[in-house]
């Protein structure tokens, strides 16, 4: 068996794949991928705006859109929804293997939504309204006005990926909007899941940097350890919050855990091991999704093996000396929400901009 099929057999955690490419459709890659143990697709504004960019595979339908007078803003969500409908058709097959555990395909509202409350709502009804497979995961953003949609849309019985988690703080309002939004629910919750997307390797990139900053030896020995410590304590907040009697009056009418979704799992530093966010962070109910590089490279060195627990009093031990040395996580989670929203909207304009002027040339 595959070191990714072994994650989820062994350890019970769910290998996604971080990237989604027209030709993977066309070629058998991404079948490839799921038949080597990926579990899962996540996309965003920033890898459809490469995919689009960066080949010719949009091409023949950019060009026939065009042709029949189609705007370009949905030109781009015309052909988003045939990728995402390639790809969960793909990915159907494990979600009906795993019971609807697995096989889930995501893709996010526009991210100039990310600070409106009612245009997320209606944006993400529009989605699932267009694709309806029983797979779909739509991502929201974690942000202050993204956590009342996302109770929204788990009322009306959605499946939704939250994204851009960068604190505990936040992850735990995400938590109460899922279990609220399960409580507002009717009927049988079996067909609601969903995943709290915690980035990773972002947040070990902003700390480090303060670290250096600081300069002084207790600071620098912390660098390299703040995402992985605080993705420990979350967990452990994760095992707190699903469990007891609030938790259990919902399983008992078929709800799902919100597992924890590890993001931003390649590594930056090219000092730091290439598996260092997969290695570091595996545990029951749990997804990571990752590029495929990584997965490629957890494949062939990867280690299988139970760590997400591991000396969580010391994970607790590191977010506090972080602070005692100087680095409010706080701020640092702040500071990763503004740029992530910024940098998901610059690949959705830069992607627009481009699409215009393909279309400009072909009606030239």
């Amino acid at each position: 068996m595959s070191r990714l099929g072994e994650l989820n057999s062994e350890q019970g955690q769910s290998p996604w794949l971080d990237n989604l490419r027209r030709d993977w459709l066309s070629s058998g890659e991404l079948a490839e991928w799921v038949a080597l143990g990926v579990r899962g697709i996540t996309s965003n504004p920033t890898i459809f705006q490469k995919a689009m960019s960066g080949s010719d595979a949009y091409d023949a339908e950019l060009s026939s859109l065009v042709a029949d007078g189609v705007d370009i803003l949905d030109a781009y969500w015309t052909m988003v929804a045939a990728d995402i409908t390639g790809a969960l058709d793909v990915l159907a097959p494990v979600y009906e293997s795993s019971g609807g555990a697995d096989g889930f395909v995501s893709v996010e509202v526009a991210p100039s939504l990310a600070h409106d409350t009612d245009g997320t709502i209606a944006a993400a009804r529009v989605l699932t309204e267009r694709i309806t497979a029983p797979n779909l995961m739509v991502k929201i953003p974690a942000t202050i006005e993204g956590i009342p949609a996302i109770r929204t849309m788990i009322s009306e019985g959605h499946s939704i990926n939250i994204t851009l988690i960068f604190g505990v703080d936040r992850y735990d309002e995400v938590i109460e909007a899922y279990l609220s939004g399960l409580e507002a629910a009717a009927g049988d919750l079996s067909e609601v899941n969903s995943v709290a997307s915690f980035f990773i390797s972002r947040v070990d990139s902003e700390v480090d940097r303060r670290l250096d900053e600081i300069g002084t030896d207790d600071a620098r020995a912390l660098m390299g350890r703040a995402a992985i410590a605080q993705a420990r304590v979350a967990y452990q907040l994760f095992q707190e919050r699903f469990s007891g009697p609030r938790w259990e009056a919902l399983a008992e009418r078929g709800a799902r855990v919100q597992r924890p979704l590890w993001a931003s799992t390649s590594t930056k530093n090219p000092t730091y091991p290439d598996t260092l966010y997969v290695d570091s962070l595996i545990g029951p109910n749990t997804v990571n999704t990752l590029p495929d590089a990584t997965l490629a490279a957890f494949e062939d060195h990867g280690t299988v093996a139970r760590t997400i627990d591991l000396d969580v009093e010391g994970a607790h031990g590191v977010l506090e000396r972080l602070g005692q040395v100087g680095v409010d996580m706080d701020d640092v989670a702040a500071v990763l929400e503004r740029e992530g929203v910024a940098s998901f909207a610059a690949s959705f304009d830069d992607l627009i901009a481009t699409l215009n002027t393909s279309a400009e040339a072909l009606r030239s």
